[in-house]
């Protein structure tokens, strides 16, 4: 747009938001005016209550502190509370110790993304009383909550941030940026004046950066480059972004493309190019991942089961869990469960949900998904992308599976999207090895949780408390090797001589990421150390005789050693039998250079023997 704009002045750009940095815009657009709307707001008193006071020898946490302010605003006028939290489980514990509490004529409600649409409802409906909301971030800015007199920020929040080292996206609890405190206080005045109880000192709260990091420094750039370098825009490290992303999260995006395929790198010239593969990835609306599994579904004839698989991996899940009813959802999702693979849940719960739609009114529809636990909206956007996939596989020419695919063919085509998502269990614990020697569990919430395969792949790795893989499945280690030519490594120990095979073998050893997908195979040495080979052939089979041949001139040989060796033996003297090193100068200054096994030599022999004759 930027570049744009010069070549059409007719053209407006109006950007709005209440959280990015105005200043950093306009600069970026030639100093464009910046005009600031104000809405009708009330005073707002900002009390700071830090945690923890300097002069204070007391000692508390922040749930302490939460029940001092919610007391605090108890003295005050009637009205709403706004607390907002870092996530599901703080505002969990959080509701859990307030309704301990038994607060007179008070409701305690929970607010955040992964709730039904019924229970984000609440907090619209009348109520007497006082009403506490405990929420996320998504109050913010993304919701209104009517009705708030009242906030308690405790400064905190779960930021997505991807991580270019550990290769995953993590979700740290960070302080909050001062642009999002002042929107959180600005939630408590819209109906009057409120009162914004900050539970961190004003010092603290200057000392934060202004605005919140942009998403583009704060995420994986694999989708942004293909994109980029799809429509010919140029390096990415020169693109005149707002913010330009740090050049190591570029690297990492471009390692990921040439993981999945997608790209060349020319090094000399830092540009990246499409292979066909990442053409066709680039057409796809999903992420590069998702998009790599469905191509690789052709080939193994799964192509609806990818379809659904990963159009169900780019949405929130659609199946619920209100906190009050777990159990009962829990046992409504247990019928889609297979037990080797949280995959395969989403194809089982897609099936049911066809049939279930061509049997139902549109109507019944809604309500069956309202008695499954499952979110309607997020159901028909899984149904839409799956159809805006299809459409781009048919012009692709992609034809579809109209039989169900095996579980193996359905896991080597996900498997291709996921090569640095693969993890091996250790012996003695519930934990997984992955790529790069990253730790990772299972999420509780997976059905492969209880009992955990040797060897599985995940969708994704989010650290929270500690590193979970979401959405597993169990795979074969053999399965890796054929999909990962490009990244596998060989290493190979013990190389050595071998009757029975005719040629010297070794211990060949397979990783990905440093994941031994394959601990200890037999291979024959011959391509890897031909020169190696050579001696080993000429010292064990020629010199030593540890070679099963019918040539005639190698048991003549064996027949005059074993003679001479009698003859040492009777006379007493070690000097008529010419040593090892002399034999084996011998048949290397006459046997061809190639010749590096029993086969090699057997080749070699019949073509020369007229000349040996």
């Amino acid at each position: 747009m930027k570049e744009l704009l010069p070549r059409r002045p007719d053209l407006k750009i109006i950007i709005t938001s209440a959280t990015i940095d105005p200043e950093r815009f306009s600069r970026h657009f030639n100093n464009a005016p910046i005009i600031e709307v104000s809405g009708r707001t009330y005073p707002v008193e900002v009390r700071y209550r830090p945690i923890v006071e300097e002069a204070d020898d007391t000692e508390r946490d922040q749930l302490q502190a939460i029940f001092d302010a919610v007391d605090e605003l108890s003295q005050e006028s009637p009205g709403d509370i706004l607390i907002f939290m870092s996530g599901e489980r703080e505002i969990r514990d959080t509701a859990d110790a307030l309704n301990k509490l038994n607060l007179r004529h008070t409701e305690i409600l929970p607010l955040y993304a992964r709730l039904s649409n019924s229970e984000q409802n609440r907090v619209f409906q009348s109520h007497s009383g006082r009403r506490i909301v405990l929420a996320t971030n998504v109050a913010e800015t993304s919701l209104t909550v009517p009705g708030i007199k009242y906030v308690i920020d405790p400064g905190t929040a779960r930021i997505s941030r991807y991580s270019y080292r550990t290769k995953v996206q993590r979700l740290p609890i960070e302080p909050i940026s001062q642009a999002s405190a002042n929107q959180r206080k600005g939630r408590c005045g819209r109906v009057s004046e409120g009162i914004c109880i900050r539970l961190y000192s004003e010092d603290d709260f200057l000392s934060r950066p202004e605005f919140t990091d942009p998403e583009i420094l704060r995420t994986n750039l694999a989708s942004v480059i293909l994109q980029m370098t799809a429509l010919g825009l140029g390096d990415i490290a020169a693109f005149p972004f707002v913010e330009a992303p740090d050049k190591r999260n570029i690297q990492d995006g471009v390692r990921l493309l040439e993981e999945l395929g997608a790209i060349t790198t020319d090094e000399q010239a830092s540009a990246y190019k499409l292979t066909p593969l990442g053409r066709q990835l680039s057409q796809l609306p999903v992420d590069p991942r998702l998009a790599r599994m469905v191509l690789e579904a052709q080939k193994h004839g799964c192509v609806r089961e990818a379809m659904i698989i990963t159009s169900a991996l780019s949405i929130q899940d659609p199946r619920e869990r209100p906190m009050d009813k777990q159990q009962a959802s829990d046992e409504k999702h247990r019928r889609f469960h297979d037990k080797e693979s949280d995959f395969l849940a989403f194809v089982n719960l897609w099936n049911y949900l066809g049939e279930q739609q061509k049997a139902l009114s549109s109507n019944a529809f809604r309500r069956l998904c309202r008695t499954d636990y499952l979110n309607y909206l997020r159901v028909r956007e899984w149904q839409d992308i799956y159809t805006q996939l299809r459409q781009v596989v048919k012009e692709l020419g992609i034809p579809v599976n109209s039989e169900p695919a095996d579980y193996r063919e359905i896991h080597i085509a996900l498997l291709t999207g996921l090569l640095s998502h693969i993890g091996m269990k250790d012996a003695d614990k519930q934990e997984y090895t992955g790529a790069r020697n990253a730790r990772f569990s299972i999420f509780p919430g997976s059905g492969l949780f209880k009992k955990p395969p040797k060897w599985v792949m995940v969708a994704e790795l989010v650290e929270t408390s500690r590193l979970w893989g979401r959405i597993a499945a169990r795979i074969d280690p053999e399965w890796v090797e054929p999909v990962a030519q490009h990244l596998i490594k060989r290493t190979y120990s013990e190389p050595h001589w071998e009757r029975a095979q005719g040629a010297v073998m070794a211990t060949e050893k397979v990783t990905v990421y440093g994941l031994p997908i394959v601990a200890a195979r037999k291979v024959n040495y011959s391509q890897i150390d031909p020169a190696l080979c050579r001696e080993l052939f000429i010292r064990h089979a020629l010199v030593e005789g540890d070679w099963q041949t019918r040539h005639a001139f190698f048991r003549e040989n064996l027949k005059l050693r074993a003679e001479v060796e009698e003859l040492e033996h009777k006379t007493r003297r070690r000097d008529i039998l010419v040593d090892d090193e002399t034999l084996f100068e011998f048949y290397d200054q006459r046997i061809s250079h190639d010749v590096i096994s029993a086969r090699h030599f057997d080749s070699w022999w019949k073509k020369s023997q007229p000349r040996n004759a």
